[in-house]
């Protein structure tokens, strides 16, 4: 008796469990019931349809807002939860878009009203097709409410998607002209070595910026926002710049001074930029210390002037130090962030070793720690390349660059002591052949000087007294 107790209850949870994984599941009785509900509610209320054709009636040209429309529903989160989509390949590699099939239904819900578009698709008897529309379902009572906001709702969207997906461009002047070429840098927030906090900080900074447009407008000023780099070569200035431009897919129009003829032809590159893009030049140091065709008012006329009036760019300009730099550069409102970029220490070669060599702890990590206790110190740059070289074996590689480290602990031994090379003759002597090689081809320009920085490494990133948040 006892034993079919036991039997009983054995199945009696075995058929409980059945019975609960079958109301729960997505295709089961709950489910069904849901799908009833939303069918009996719209049965009680008055719909109205809103057609969006493919083409213009009048004039059979492509309908713009058709487009948008496309782009918008095929993002909706609910398309993936639907009982079938189409799947294509998207121009990008690796790429997947989602796609509505024929006459398919989907539901979107936007100020707590609850709308469908129908994907509505007319053939001929030869089943060819005539004509493409979508056809939006929204409740009469709902649509003095909430229809206005819905549309801008879905240009901003599809604005955004199409930014994203489109081929990034690198712009450089030459005679007085843009000239371009696709961008296609692989640099990634992700993998720019920079520390956590300071890299979420600036990721906030400019999504913040994206969606900050009527608040810049509500206060009078043109929405842009001005970034300075500072930092020694090497440290990952211009991988930052890429990052950016990845980030927000914008195209990148880099300025180089040297082909600027005057104030007017710097003027009119500025006139042929576009909205959402980066306007870069590098090296701003070295432009105040070099005889240039540009004065000084008619650079800082290019930051913030009458003429810098379009809208959605970001201007970032990169300096080795601001020493000797014009305090009327550098003041609040003609730059809005400041950003320190430091030679490596024991934290940043750690995400190197991690990126390059695919190791995150070493037994010969407190070596490395000690070395860089002890002062020394290089550029992020000349590490990596240092690991690149020897990836195959990560032993090897972190040798390399404690051999390297140890060799530059020393300023009067570092190979960018000077401007023109000067101390690399002793270190020369002292570093193995296949070093001498390696550092003749990364010799850098400058180094870190104490005092070139009056801030902590902790505050890597200075906000400037104009921070605009929303």
């Amino acid at each position: 008796m006892f034993p079919l107790k036991l039997l009983f209850i054995f199945f009696s949870i075995l058929c409980s469990i059945f019975l609960l994984r079958l109301f729960l599941h997505r295709s089961g009785l709950i489910y069904a019931v849901r799908r009833f509900a939303d069918w009996f509610e719209d049965r009680f209320h008055v719909h109205q349809h809103l057609k969006v054709p493919e083409f213009n009636d009048s004039t059979h040209q492509e309908n713009q807002f058709y487009r948008r429309v496309s782009l918008y529903v095929n993002s909706l989160a609910s398309l993936e939860d639907s009982d079938f989509t189409n799947l294509f390949s998207g121009k990008k590699p690796n790429d997947i878009v989602l796609s509505l099939d024929d006459d398919q239904v989907i539901f979107d819900t936007f100020l707590g009203a609850r709308v469908s578009w129908l994907n509505r698709v007319q053939r001929d008897a030869a089943n060819q097709v005539v004509t493409r529309s979508f056809v939006l379902k929204i409740r009469r009572k709902d649509k003095r409410r909430v229809l206005k906001p819905y549309l801008q709702q879905i240009h901003a969207v599809s604005d955004d998607i199409e930014q994203r997906r489109k081929e990034l461009k690198i712009h450089n002047n030459c005679g007085g002209r843009w000239k371009s070429v696709p961008f296609n840098h692989p640099a990634s927030f992700d993998s720019m070595v920079m520390d956590s906090d300071l890299k979420s900080k600036i990721r906030y900074d400019l999504e913040t910026f994206l969606k900050s447009k009527q608040y810049y407008h509500k206060i009078g000023r043109v929405w842009r926002r001005n970034y300075l780099l500072c930092g020694p070569s090497g440290t990952g200035k211009s991988s930052f710049i890429a990052a950016v431009a990845n980030l927000l897919s914008y195209d990148v129009f880099n300025v180089d001074l040297s082909q600027v003829r005057d104030d007017a032809d710097l003027n009119i590159l500025l006139l042929h930029t576009t909205c959402k893009s980066l306007i870069v030049i590098e090296h701003l140091d070295r432009y105040f210390s070099e005889k240039s065709k540009v004065s000084s008012s008619g650079f800082l006329n290019f930051m913030d002037g009458i003429l810098n009036f379009q809208d959605e760019r970001i201007m970032i300009f990169t300096m080795n130090t601001k020493e000797g730099i014009d305090s009327n550069l550098l003041r609040p409102g003609r730059l809005d962030v400041c950003i320190h970029f430091p030679m490596c220490n024991f934290n940043s070669f750690k995400d190197l070793a991690c990126n390059y060599l695919g190791v995150k702890e070493h037994k010969l990590f407190p070596q490395v720690e000690e070395i860089f206790q002890s002062g020394a110190t290089m550029s992020p740059a000349e590490i990596g390349e240092l690991m690149l070289a020897n990836r195959n074996s990560p032993s090897r590689a972190l040798k390399s660059v404690i051999t390297a480290l140890k060799t530059a602990s020393s300023p009067a031994e570092l190979p960018y002591a000077s401007e023109d090379g000067g101390g690399a003759g002793h270190w020369k002597e002292t570093v193995p052949k296949e070093f001498r090689k390696l550092y003749g081809f990364l010799r850098m320009k400058s180094c870190k000087k104490p005092g070139s920085f009056d801030h902590d490494d902790a505050d890597m990133i200075e906000r400037r007294p104009i921070i605009l948040n929303e």
